[in-house]
């Protein structure tokens, strides 16, 4: 149940909040993310996968990684 709550809140996020893609993605023509896939799709997919607690532990981290000073580009989950 937790699981499936933490990934509806994901979506949520991302129709409402998100520069990448909800309604502020249109403020952000390239995307706000310098990962690909954007870190809410990343978390979302490692929470489907691993579950809830271990999905929320990979996707934190990426998102600690995610800083101007980082490189970025394709990280995909594995």
């Amino acid at each position: 149940m937790t699981k499936y709550l933490a990934l509806r809140l994901i979506k949520i996020y991302q129709m409402t909040l998100s520069p990448d893609h909800g309604p502020l993605k249109y403020f952000f023509p390239n995307g706000a993310c310098i990962y690909r896939p954007s870190c809410s799709e990343y978390t979302y997919d490692a929470i489907k996968k691993y579950g809830i607690i271990k999905g929320v532990l990979i996707g934190t981290r990426r998102i600690v990684r995610c800083h101007p000073w980082h490189e970025g580009g394709e990280d995909p989950l594995k």
